[in-house]
């Protein structure tokens, strides 16, 4: 993702970017995101060096060449403990593939002070229920401006160990940028994030498995919700795998 010239970074979606008889414009509220960068300076190099090798006895990675360097990337991890999110800023940020990393957050998580950090480390937040047509739609801008979106597709965080059965609402987002723009090559990535324990306390060990990524533009060739459906399929099928490793 190229460097803008300012500090903070914002992308901010048109009312126009999808179908008018879902909602009405008026009634849209538009969703941003941003990296602010003397932020991420600080934190990222105290988050990779410190916090992180202090907390886990063994936080080990693997397949970080699965994860593609440009183009339009989403990023679908497992959802196990509010750890995930710095696992994966750990695992995949800028310092690995080189680009900023744009989060899905439940919109509980972003309030106070914590919501104050996570919305200028590329958080944005999601109605995890009733996703709103701002989200989606700042979600598509993301990928369509070519960046790397991680999105939980289990939805929730779940501690039972198994693979819940995914939402399909980021096979609807990939497959509308990907038909809108099949010269884009946009990839979704598999990641499996396993703890020690179900709920990851100090000095647990941590594993972040990165699969192969899914072309979405494979999936364009049938219906909309069968391609969906397949997508959906397939992602969860490549999780379940990495998640047994």
């Amino acid at each position: 993702m190229q460097v803008q010239s300012r500090e903070e970074t914002q992308t901010r979606t048109a009312v126009t970017e999808l179908p008018s008889e879902t909602t009405t414009p008026a009634k849209v509220v538009p969703v941003t995101s941003g990296v602010t960068r003397w932020l991420i300076a600080i934190l990222d190099p105290i988050g990779r060096h410190l916090l992180m090798p202090f907390y886990f006895r063994r936080l080990q990675v693997t397949g970080q060449e699965n994860l593609p360097k440009r183009g339009p990337v989403i990023l679908a991890p497992t959802h196990r403990s509010r750890w995930d999110g710095l696992v994966m800023a750990y695992a995949a940020g800028k310092p690995v593939i080189g680009r900023d990393l744009r989060f899905m957050v439940s919109q509980d998580e972003i309030k106070g002070l914590q919501g104050w950090f996570i919305r200028r480390m590329g958080g944005f937040p999601v109605n995890t229920k009733h996703p709103t047509i701002g989200t989606i739609r700042h979600s598509v801008e993301i990928l369509r401006s070519g960046g790397v979106l991680v999105m939980f597709p289990e939805g929730n965080i779940f501690r039972h160990g198994r693979i819940n059965p995914l939402k399909p609402g980021m096979a609807r987002i990939a497959l509308q940028v990907a038909s809108s723009q099949p010269e884009s090559d946009l990839k979704i990535v598999p990641i499996s994030i396993c703890y020690s324990e179900p709920v990851p306390h100090w000095r647990c060990d941590a594993k972040v498995s990165i699969g192969t990524p899914l072309n979405v533009v494979d999936y364009c060739t049938q219906s909309g919700k069968k391609s969906a459906q397949q997508l959906t399929n397939d992602l969860e099928v490549a999780m379940n795998n990495l998640d047994q490793d």
